[in-house]
């Protein structure tokens, strides 16, 4: 069986060559089209060396070409990750498709394009760096988010990408240098789709988590911003409320003493401590991590404005992760 498979690959393959554009375009809907069904078949796919032309196949002039050679690649990226990573040019060619999201690449394209990028990183670790160091890929994401007429679901898939990418540490600077906090905040200002905020936010939170971060949230009045979120009365999502904790959290970590003092001035300020009462709901009804990062910056809030405000002694004192979520 999985001989007779491996020849129905190798013949369809074998198709990606062709001086035809029709029979190229015939083999690559197909191979889109079982690398969904089949999960099995995406190995095999890989091996009888399909990455090459569909990784050449992104610099087509042909939408329908590049949006099944790059829904194939995200395809194979689920199970077969380390073919792809060792395919010369295959980072060049996502990058080019990203890079020319608003020109020559079709929506589709760079939304799988994108989508890949997230799939190869979110849970191998060490492909972090090698993709972090392709600062065009960065750029490309970043310029996509901001740029006015992006579709809803390239940029979505272009957060979950920086996600992806902002979890290796290093990378965090690179991001910042290319615009990402300008980027990333006009989305949480202007967006009003409560999971593109929720995206956004969840970057911050973690691009927020290097010394240069500072500098680049005070160009925005990020600390401002991250506690607006956190007031009721402006209607966001737990998840968005826990995400901006987090990015408050990493700024006061990661920053200097100013910083420490902007988060916690930030926080406290206003007459009904809105932000306050946001932090305390996360720390109430949140993940195990959302609540216990939530204690934390109670902690640094309360002992940044002079301690001894005993209205949150019941937090302060126990342990966030004996709650059950």
């Amino acid at each position: 069986m999985e001989t007779a498979k491996r020849r129905t690959m190798s013949t369809i393959v074998s198709k990606l060559s062709s001086v035809s554009e029709q029979t190229r375009a015939a083999a690559l809907a197909e191979l889109r089209l079982i690398s969904k069904q089949d999960p099995d078949s995406r190995l095999i796919i890989a091996d009888a060396g399909a990455i090459p032309y569909l990784a050449e196949t992104l610099y087509s002039s042909s939408h329908s070409s590049q949006e099944n050679a790059a829904a194939t690649l995200l395809n194979l990226s689920i199970t077969s990750r380390e073919p792809l990573m060792s395919s010369r040019g295959l980072l060049d060619a996502l990058s080019h498709a990203l890079r020319h999201h608003d020109t020559t690449t079709s929506p589709a394209a760079v939304q799988s394009s994108a989508a890949t990028i997230y799939s190869l990183l979110i849970t191998e670790e060490s492909y972090r760096p090698i993709i972090g160091s392709k600062r065009d890929i960065i750029f490309s994401l970043i310029h996509i988010i901001r740029y006015a007429d992006s579709h809803p679901r390239s940029i979505k898939d272009s957060l979950k990408a920086l996600f992806a990418i902002a979890l290796y540490p290093m990378n965090r600077s690179t991001m910042i240098s290319l615009g990402a906090i300008p980027a990333l905040f006009s989305l949480i200002v202007k967006d009003s789709r409560s999971g593109i905020v929720e995206d956004a936010t969840a970057v911050m939170a973690q691009v927020a988590g290097c010394e240069e971060s500072e500098e680049g949230m005070r160009r925005v009045s990020g600390a401002n911003v991250l506690a607006d979120l956190l007031d009721p009365c402006t209607g966001s999502s737990l998840r968005i409320k826990e995400n901006a904790v987090g990015a408050l959290l990493n700024l006061a970590r990661c920053g200097g003493d100013a910083a420490r003092s902007e988060v916690a001035a930030a926080v406290a300020s206003g007459a009904d401590e809105g932000a306050m009462e946001g932090i305390v709901y996360v720390a109430e009804n949140g993940s195990v991590k959302g609540r216990k990062k939530a204690v934390d910056l109670l902690k640094l809030v309360v002992s940044g404005n002079g301690g001894g405000d005993s209205r949150f002694d019941y937090l302060l004192n126990e342990n966030p992760n004996s709650r059950s979520s």
